[in-house]
């Protein structure tokens, strides 16, 4: 997904650093104990690299200029305090993977089609003599990052689950409590109408439509979208009624669908749109939007589903190794692993991205220096992933080509050329005909 890829006071990324190689002289030869000619003049050798200088290494990535920026600062801090030399590149597909990648939910099938690019995590750690014990990673987070051992494979670094945003201002305007989001999609549907009365031509959108209404809709009503052996699920009952309630907004006006990446989140930080589906970390990016007081909820579920409420997804930008490397570069890519693994440093990517914080030291460490009264986005992602373990087969939104398809199928439906059943069902036929040709994909992650 994306970049789409798919929460919270925070902006987690990565870093390495940026000094330049430190050269230290030659020594000059030992004195003879017979005088020597003096040689003829000619250049001077290349200065020999000391021992302590910095392995150069790039970090590959495909954000936005905006979190390229908090990037970087995450980059130069991480080369100031360890004498690192990480440098910033552009992540393109189809080039060879950098020393080390983080790669997006919509970049995913690069890694999956192409697992001898990259290292396993846990082997680069091991071979460095850095201490990496997946237990320590909160069970939520794991989803297609580690291996049939339970082995970390790569570092789910910027991982979030979808939430309700909602403009309290908003609420205020249509006379609604602003303490009281809607807790199901059966009362949301009042809300949206009363918002429409109060002026407001579009009272719901949402960001990453896949992720959020499929992906994340199946698992809050226990019948995931993709199955134990990869086989895609998500035509069933829950799920159809789900499109078709989403097809009478559209056609109320109520729902309006802006593209299939962050383009609804873009209308909602505009002000134009009252409430929001879609990932927690981007609270980060809502505390400037224009004439929004936020307010944050769990997702909303239906409530006639079997069950009840179930738990949401959590996934994001993972960190890859590149193959190939030296071990010095290995062992300074496993260093800057380490870093980021820090209480200290999961606090300030939570703060500069919105991400989740990936151990429980780091979750209480955020919970103390972080939340706040005005800001419950950590509080309300945990509460909504219920602690469960991850999925250990991918999400719908993770494989390109069945994102795609899955998108357009929506589309069709939203636009009142194909009936939900029809649209899902389609989806899932074409999906499935695809994995089929291409088997590798059914796995979370490719070692």
């Amino acid at each position: 997904m994306s970049s789409v890829v798919r929460p919270l006071t925070l902006a987690i990324i990565l870093a390495f650093a940026g000094a330049a190689i430190a050269a230290e002289p030659a020594k000059p030869a030992a004195k003879s104990a017979k005088p020597v000619a003096k040689p003829a003049a000619k250049a001077a050798p290349a200065p020999a690299p000391t021992p302590n200088s910095p392995t150069e290494l790039e970090l590959a990535h495909n954000l936005d200029p905006v979190r390229a920026e908090r990037l970087q600062v995450v980059v130069d801090r991480f080369n100031k305090e360890t004498g690192g030399s990480l440098k910033l590149v552009r992540l393109e597909k189809g080039q060879k993977p950098a020393d080390l990648n983080l790669v997006t939910r919509y970049d995913m099938s690069e890694v999956i089609t192409h697992p001898k690019s990259y290292v396993p995590l846990h082997e680069v750690m091991a071979k460095a003599n850095e201490r990496l014990n997946t237990a320590d990673l909160s069970a939520d987070l794991k989803a297609g990052v580690v291996d049939a051992k339970g082995r970390l494979v790569a570092l789910p670094a910027l991982y979030s689950t979808p939430v309700l945003f909602y403009n309290k201002n908003a609420f205020r305007k249509a006379k609604l409590d602003p303490e009281q989001p809607p807790k199901t999609w059966f009362e949301m549907q009042g809300m949206l109408d009363k918002l429409q009365e109060a002026g407001y031509a579009c009272p719901y959108t949402t960001s990453w439509p896949v992720w959020v209404h499929i992906d994340n809709v199946s698992a809050l009503s226990g019948l995931p979208a993709v199955g134990d052996k990869g086989q895609l699920n998500f035509n069933g009952l829950p799920q159809v009624k789900h499109i078709a309630m989403m097809m009478t907004w559209t056609k109320a006006n109520y729902f309006k669908h802006f593209g299939r990446r962050a383009e609804g989140s873009a209308k909602f930080h505009d002000g134009e749109c009252a409430m929001i589906t879609t990932d927690s970390r981007e609270a980060i990016d809502f505390q400037d939007a224009k004439g929004v007081e936020l307010g944050v909820a769990p997702m909303p579920y239906h409530d006639d589903v079997y069950g009840g409420r179930q738990h949401t997804l959590a996934d994001g930008a993972t960190l890859w190794v590149g193959a190939g490397r030296t071990p010095a570069e290995n062992k300074q890519a496993a260093k800057f692993v380490s870093w980021l693994l820090s209480p200290e440093m999961q606090v300030e990517t939570v703060r500069l991205y919105g991400g989740l914080p990936l151990t429980p030291a780091a979750r209480a460490a955020a919970r103390s220096k972080i939340l706040k009264d005005s800001d419950r986005t950590l509080e309300i992602a945990y509460a909504s992933m219920k602690g469960k373990g991850a999925s250990p087969v991918p999400h719908v939104a993770d494989i390109d080509a069945v994102r795609i398809i899955t998108n357009e199928e929506l589309e069709a439906a939203w636009a009142d050329k194909k009936p939900a059943k029809a649209a899902l069902d389609t989806a899932v036929s074409r999906g499935s005909a695809y994995l089929a040709a291409h088997p590798a994909l059914k796995k979370s992650q490719p070692f």
